[in-house]
């Protein structure tokens, strides 16, 4: 009997990672996994006791990947920042872009915990937004992320124009973020 081949967490972890770009979340499986990768289910069982421990893998996967989408774009403001790599997500990865919104889903609620305090870190680097308190912070944050769920969601299933591009995506979304943080400011100094 030939050995059974040996795959690192690291190589399970992409490979689910791979599903999970392609049919979503809800399709990773343990047989799934082990058929993508030509083995057996054993030496998956060997680095998870569960599918749940290597979906919780996955997602964590996923929002190192998220930062890292935002980390590359380094404009110096980070609503632009978090727009493009959301969008760029929305067009390239469909599919994980809808599990990420459209889907209740227990896996991702520490993923949007972790991500939220990361983009307020984001913000208070922004010279424009250092006059904000945290709380102000996160409700600007909160605008903004609705606005965006809502243009990645529409770039996800292809509900704008077909002549929006990217381009115009981003325009859109700076000249919204624009208004929130000017909205905000001026409430600010009226009260």
């Amino acid at each position: 009997m030939p050995p059974k081949k040996k795959f690192s967490k690291e190589q399970i972890i992409e490979s689910a990672f791979q599903i999970a770009k392609t049919e979503g979340l809800d399709h990773i499986t343990i047989r799934k996994v082990a058929e993508h990768l030509s083995s057996s289910s054993a030496p998956i069982y060997v680095n998870f006791t569960d599918v749940d421990e290597l979906k919780q893998s996955v997602i964590k996967k996923i929002a190192e990947w998220s930062k890292q989408l935002i980390q590359e774009q380094n404009s110096g403001n980070p609503f632009a920042d978090i727009g493009i790599a959301s969008l760029k997500m929305a067009t390239e990865y469909p599919v994980l872009m809808r599990d990420f919104v459209m889907k209740p889903n227990r896996y991702l609620q520490d993923y949007n915990q972790e991500m939220g305090n990361d983009f307020v870190g984001l913000m208070k680097q922004d010279p424009d937004l250092k006059d904000f308190t945290d709380e102000e912070l996160q409700t600007i944050l909160l605008k903004m992320r609705v606005f965006q769920t809502g243009l990645t969601l529409m770039a996800a299933n292809n509900l704008l124009p077909e002549t929006f591009e990217l381009e115009q995506m981003i325009k859109l979304s700076d000249s919204v973020a624009e208004d929130i943080v000017l909205g905000a400011r001026l409430r600010k100094e009226n009260t």
